[in-house]
């Protein structure tokens, strides 16, 4: 087991360094955000994207250093240039459920539109705002470049919308924490208290697992409670549907157990001036489900049984990129064609295996790993029974293992089981691990 124990060493890799001087912030930003909200529409074939309408909103809430160099490239990127000489004020990566449905079966035969809206910190001069989607190939498929003037009367003032909004976790100031907002959804004006203890109960969890438990002074989590008209939340296959806060359903993309909103904006409206940099909407429902999409938004349900390793898993999304290490293969399209290298940080197709975990491998681990006998088993009914030892081993004992990006072959995760494949493991793997450990240093320090 020791061996398997010491990898925990390995967890927090210094974060590079830039070799170059940085700006400061307050060079080229005001102390405020600029919200821009967007509409991507096409099909499986052809992405577009449109621009709705531009806010000035609250304090910023962001990071303040390595502003122009995205964590992870996402699906997607959002640019703040100078106009003058192209140089790259902010970025950040992220990606979108427009995204995800443009490799579905519907997307070759339907053209749709998605809602999106993304934050950057407020310019004090004009700038290019330049925002681009890649297809699974890694191949930009759609771009939009716009010019943002801060003195544009038409950039709406976003004020206090009267909603009440808690800390329920942390308070640490603007530029040294992660701020989270918690929004309700599905819950009625008689249901308040419900909601803010149900807010309490998911920053309880998330900060009961690590690495985020022993960083939780590093984050500051807020709750706003919008009251919805109907309690609960709409469920198409059962032919139930509720007017809610944030109009969120289950059956997406026709899965029984995805939960998501397409009402982006509608979110961010309901957010309104509270500063935030993740989101979590907290659904009223005991029914399973829920959906994290990377630097968009975590959505659970607030009353299923395994609330605290779902919220935690789809986090892990959100925050970090991580990808599901998990394979059914009934997909109409893989999302992880072999000639691109997945951004998510614990998967590969091993097209560049080298920036991933290959650092951490023991010496002499083949490539790909064959799983140990244990492995061979379903071992999710089997969790509970096994010693700590063997838990070790399917999570700690690192390795190239075939399976993941939900397919089974052609994709690789880091360890046999890890809490980005199976509810019933209670631990991030070393790799997960060291993903979130190095977004959290990236966003507070």
């Amino acid at each position: 087991m020791k061996k398997y124990l010491c990898l925990l060493l390995l967890l927090l890799p210094a974060v590079c360094m830039h070799a170059r001087e940085e700006r400061p912030f307050s060079q080229n930003f005001a102390d405020a955000t600029l919200r821009l909200d967007y509409a991507f529409s096409g099909d499986a074939f052809h992405q577009a994207i449109y621009l709705r309408q531009a806010f000035r909103t609250s304090a910023w809430a962001g990071r303040r250093k390595h502003l122009d160099e995205a964590p992870l490239k996402g699906n997607g990127q959002i640019r703040v240039l100078e106009p003058e000489t192209g140089d790259c004020l902010y970025a950040n990566g992220f990606s979108t459920l427009f995204q995800e449905w443009t490799v579905t079966e519907e997307a070759t035969r339907v053209q749709r539109a998605f809602e999106n809206s993304f934050q950057v910190p407020f310019p004090l001069r004009p700038v290019d705002i330049e925002i681009t989607l890649t297809d699974t190939h890694g191949k930009v498929s759609a771009l939009l470049k716009h010019r943002i003037d801060p003195e544009d009367i038409l950039i709406r003032p976003l004020s206090d919308n009267g909603l009440s909004c808690r800390t329920v976790h942390g308070g640490a100031t603007l530029d040294n924490a992660v701020d989270i907002v918690i929004v309700s959804e599905g819950y009625t004006l008689s249901e308040e208290d419900k909601f803010f203890k149900d807010a309490a109960r998911a920053a309880d969890a998330l900060f009961s697992h690590e690495p985020f438990a022993s960083r939780g002074d590093r984050f500051t989590v807020r709750a706003v409670f919008a009251p919805s008209a109907q309690s609960g939340v709409s469920v198409p296959h059962q032919g139930v549907w509720r007017s809610t806060a944030a109009s969120s359903h289950f059956d997406t993309f026709y899965s029984d157990r995805y939960l998501t909103t397409a009402s982006v904006w509608q979110v961010w409206d309901l957010i309104g001036t509270v500063p935030f940099e993740q989101v979590i909407v907290l659904a009223n429902t005991d029914i399973y489900g829920g959906g994290g999409i990377y630097n968009n938004i975590t959505i659970m349900n607030s009353d299923h049984k395994t609330f605290v390793p779902v919220l935690v898993h789809e986090f892990g999304h959100t925050f970090a990129g991580l990808g599901d290490e998990y394979f059914y293969d009934d997909q109409f399209q893989t999302q992880y064609p072999a000639d691109a290298e997945p951004w998510e940080p614990n998967l590969t197709t091993l097209k560049d295996f080298g920036s991933k975990w290959a650092d951490l491998l023991p010496e002499g681990t083949p490539v790909p790993t064959p799983v140990d006998e244990l492995e061979k088993k379903d071992v999710r009914p089997l969790w509970n029974t096994l010693s700590g030892e063997e838990k070790d081993l399917l999570n700690l004992k690192l390795g190239v293992y075939e399976g993941g990006g939900y397919t089974s072959k052609g994709v690789y995760r880091p360890v046999q089981e890890c809490r980005m494949k199976i509810n019933e493991c209670e631990r991030f793997c070393p790799v997960c691990t060291r993903a979130i450990e190095r977004m959290i240093v990236y966003y507070t320090e």
